[in-house]
């Protein structure tokens, strides 16, 4: 298929997936019956505010510069967290939220449910957050109607997200969603407690722990890495399969860096990433280590801050590198860079893409459709990549890494 007929082909098969089939329908007409039922207000007894967060780590980490900005303005406010389990160790580390609850989201969690699961989870969690007790809820993932609708079961008096259709009917202040940078958005949505907020003065920020520090020297130290030598995080994996690049293309880039640069290549991902970086690293030429499965959050911070760049695909992990101040070079594909490349300087943070005419499509789950219609990460040339990391590393270079031994001239 010609690449043509082939943008052609996506875009009609992203329209047809973005339609609302029977039991979507039948959902929504459900929300729609459930909105028009008032519910009692739930009464608290301080001014507790709720933050709706039930994404993955990439998205929480971009919602924490509008709550940092959040505390900032109303000191007296006590921010909780709703959010995975899988968030709930990154955003322990922030001293603004002064509560972490955790829940298996549906749709986010792995384990299937049934039909009645996700609305039977509904009410349960409503009459425990209707215990608690608040007075505000943010819902700041946009689409997330699951979320709006548990505020209101909960009875939240202001309840604030997007104008967003089976999201805005469970709403007391809508906001409009518009597809600029997730940090951005996030802003506008506490912007009723903030007022408005230049972007230009907003940081992405993690804060590193100690322990974990050790922990990440601990670990590097096991693996027999000079202290001394330059070392660059590549991050292969990525939460779908349509943002992974290939194998042979990631271990020419990281042979051609640590040539270049006098580089070790530090290899990073989940557990079940590791069979594809082992993959990677036995088809390079140079050294390379692997650390697949072996940190936690806090860890995997602070390794990237001991590096001189990371590079990966569209992820999480690029977005804890650029939140500790490490330059990044980022492959992006069926999501839109507008909206989710690596906060900070464009000078130190390289977005690169395919020239394919459905990117960004915005769909990251292409079903049981073939891989091979969906190129837009791996037709990415080598050389593109391997020029998007030496900009980085040249124009990212930091002094404070640049470290001789003890007695050294």
């Amino acid at each position: 298929m010609d690449r043509a007929a082939l943008v052609k082909r996506n875009q009609a098969r992203a329209t047809e997936l973005r339609r609302a089939g029977p039991k979507q329908r039948l959902r929504d007409s459900m929300l729609a019956g459930i909105a028009r039922f008032p519910v009692n207000t739930a009464k608290s007894d301080g001014e507790r505010l709720l933050i709706v967060r039930p994404d993955h780590l990439g998205d929480v980490l971009l919602s924490t510069p509008a709550i940092q900005a959040l505390k900032r303005s109303r000191p007296d406010l006590s921010i909780h967290v709703l959010c995975g389990e899988w968030s709930a160790e990154a955003l322990a580390n922030y001293d603004e939220i002064d509560r972490v609850l955790t829940l298996s989201f549906p749709g986010f969690a792995r384990a299937a449910s049934s039909t009645l699961g996700p609305w039977r989870l509904a009410a349960q969690t409503a009459r425990r957050l209707r215990r608690i007790g608040y007075v505000s809820a943010i819902v700041m993932r946009p689409d997330h109607w699951w979320g709006a609708l548990v505020a209101h079961l909960a009875g939240v008096p202001r309840r604030v997200g997007y104008d967003l259709r089976n999201v805005a009917p469970f709403l007391t202040e809508v906001v409009a969603h518009k597809f600029t940078h997730t940090v951005e958005q996030n802003l506008r949505l506490v912007a009723p407690w903030t007022g408005h907020i230049d972007p230009g003065e907003i940081k992405l920020e993690f804060p590193l722990q100690a322990a974990d520090r050790a922990g990440a020297s601990e670990l590097l130290d096991s693996r027999k890495i000079d202290p001394y030598k330059p070392i660059v995080c590549l991050h292969p994996g990525s939460g779908a399969a349509s943002k992974v690049w290939l194998a042979d293309k990631w271990a020419r880039t990281g042979d051609a860096i640590a040539a270049e640069f006098g580089a070790l290549i530090v290899f990073t991902g989940t557990a079940s990433e590791a069979p594809l970086v082992n993959e990677i690293a036995a088809d390079m030429r140079a050294d390379a280590v692997c650390l697949a499965g072996e940190t936690s959050i806090g860890q995997l911070a602070a390794i990237y801050a001991r590096s001189r760049a990371v590079l990966g695909p569209d992820s999480g992990a690029l977005h804890l590198a650029a939140a500790v101040g490490t330059p990044t070079a980022a492959l992006f594909g069926p999501a839109d860079p507008q909206e989710f490349a690596p906060w900070g300087d464009p000078r130190l943070h390289e977005v690169v893409t395919a020239n394919i005419g459905c990117r960004p499509c915005r769909i990251l789950d292409w079903r049981n459709d073939e891989s091979d219609y969906h190129p837009c990460v791996r037709d990415i040339s080598t050389q593109r990549v391997i020029e998007a990391a030496q900009r980085v590393l040249r124009e990212g270079h930091r002094p404070e890494l640049d470290q001789s031994p003890p007695g050294s001239p």
